[in-house]
């Protein structure tokens, strides 16, 4: 095991279980512009990565009560497909290696501006749910939840990036009368099959690094622990504003790659 890639994993899992977010947002570009994965392969290691960190997750939520299946198979619904589709997009369609990792980047670019966004406004999208109609059900929501998960199963596929601070700005709009334990937990299970299925999808096209793979889960988990454990000593809104900024930075510097 590379112990570089174990520390890595580490660290990414620290932050997770400190926050609760970040896992996609920062790993795929911590492997492309640290480790010099390719955009490709980072994405779909990633993939795999996210799929089995927030497996454990999604069972404790689970456990603890904390999972709206209703809303997470409705997402799922959308996203599962759209994820299996644009993965045979990208097998079929005549796009060459190189041009393949420039949308990979720029779309990964656009994601993580979009997530320090969602992290920044976290608590005024909080306080605006709150304050919305308590609606669960009816075509309309279905139709919507659907639609959202099918966005968030594109982005996903194509940069391992939006189905942690995306998803639950999402369910928060969507299911204002669902409180935060489940609204995380609730993201963190539809995350598990979206990430399984698109993570495999790239195992398909040889665009993933298993070695890399063990690494980092081997540092992952003990990292998530212990940042679960710290989780209720640090000052959430700080972390989240660094997290923020830092995912902005990085944005920018793949752009400019």
């Amino acid at each position: 095991m590379d112990l570089v890639s174990t520390l890595s994993g580490f660290v990414v899992g620290l932050i997770v279980g400190a926050t609760g977010v970040g896992g996609g947002a920062l790993m795929t570009p911590l492997l492309v512009l640290v480790m010099g994965v390719s955009p490709a392969t980072a994405v779909g290691t990633d993939l795999l990565y996210a799929s089995l960190t927030k497996a454990g997750g999604a069972w404790a939520h689970a456990q603890a009560g904390n999972v709206d299946w209703r809303a997470g198979a409705l997402l799922a619904a959308g996203s599962v497909p759209a994820a299996a589709t644009t993965l045979v997009a990208l097998r079929v369609l005549p796009i060459g290696p190189e041009d393949y990792d420039q949308i990979v980047t720029a779309t990964l670019s656009g994601a993580l501006i979009l997530t320090a966004a969602a992290l920044l406004l976290k608590d005024r999208l909080r306080a605006i749910a709150l304050r919305r109609p308590r609606v669960r059900s009816g075509a309309r929501c279905r139709a919507t939840t659907i639609a959202v998960g099918a966005v968030l199963g594109v982005l996903v596929t194509v940069s391992s990036v939006g189905a942690g601070a995306l998803g639950v700005a999402a369910l928060l709009f969507l299911y204002p009368g669902l409180v935060a334990a489940r609204v995380v937990g609730t993201d963190i299970a539809h995350a598990v099959p979206l990430t399984l299925v698109a993570g495999l999808g790239h195992a398909a096209m040889g665009a993933v690094d298993w070695g890399l793979l063990g690494s980092l889960v081997l540092g992952s988990l003990p990292g998530v622990y212990l940042g679960a454990a710290v989780s209720r000593r640090l000052p959430e809104r700080v972390l989240r504003t660094l997290l923020a900024a830092m995912l902005v930075l990085v944005g920018g510097k793949l752009i400019a790659a």
